[in-house]
C-alpha cells in the first residue's frame, strides 16, 4: 500500500495501529465539519462569534443564555450536548424530519441534508460528551426575559 493511502486510511479511522483501540467513526469528523460550516456554533456555543471562531471543539454546543425574541416569544439555543447524551440517534433523526421551530433554528435546512450528514452531526456532538447546564426555557410572547436577548422583528 502506498504511504499516502495508508496515511489517509489511518486519518479517516479505517485503520488502527496496534494498541490504538477501535477505529474512529468517520462520521464524527464529517459532523464536526458540518457543525462548523452550518453555523451551529453561532448560537449554540457561547462566545463563538466574539472569538472569531477560535473556541476549541471541547467547548462547542453547550447552549446559550442569549435569547432570540420575536412575535413567537423568546427562544434559547439548547445545550445540544446534554440533549444528545439523553436521546438515541433515531430520536434525533425523527426530530430533524418532524420538528419546526422559531427563528433562528433552521430545522428546514437540516431536513435537506442527506441522512448520513444528519447522523454525522449527531455522532460528532454526542462524541463531545455532556457538558454545561441546560439553556433557559423558552418564553411566551407575554413574558419579558430576564436574560439578554436579540430582538427580531421584521420592519
Amino acid at each position: 500500500m502506498k504511504v499516502w493511502a495508508f496515511a489517509l486510511l489511518l486519518a479517516l479511522g479505517a485503520l488502527t495501529l496496534p494498541g490504538a483501540g477501535a477505529p474512529v467513526d468517520p462520521l464524527i469528523a464529517r459532523g464536526k465539519y458540518l457543525v462548523a460550516f452550518g453555523s451551529c456554533n453561532d448560537c449554540h456555543t457561547p462566545g463563538w462569534r466574539e472569538s472569531d471562531g477560535t473556541i476549541p471543539a471541547v467547548r462547542w454546543m453547550t447552549g446559550s443564555r442569549l435569547g432570540y425574541r420575536g412575535p413567537w416569544g423568546t427562544s434559547y439555543p439548547k445545550n445540544v450536548r446534554r440533549e444528545f447524551a439523553s436521546i438515541r440517534e433515531s430520536d434525533w433523526l425523527f426530530m430533524v424530519r418532524t420538528r419546526g421551530g422559531h427563528w433562528p433554528m433552521v430545522w428546514h435546512d437540516l431536513r435537506n441534508l442527506k441522512i448520513d450528514d444528519q447522523r454525522a452531526i449527531y455522532r460528532f456532538v454526542r462524541s463531545l460528551g455532556p457538558r454545561g447546564v441546560p439553556a433557559p426555557a423558552d418564553l411566551p410572547p407575554s413574558r419579558e426575559p430576564s436574560t439578554q436577548y436579540i430582538w427580531i422583528v421584521p420592519h
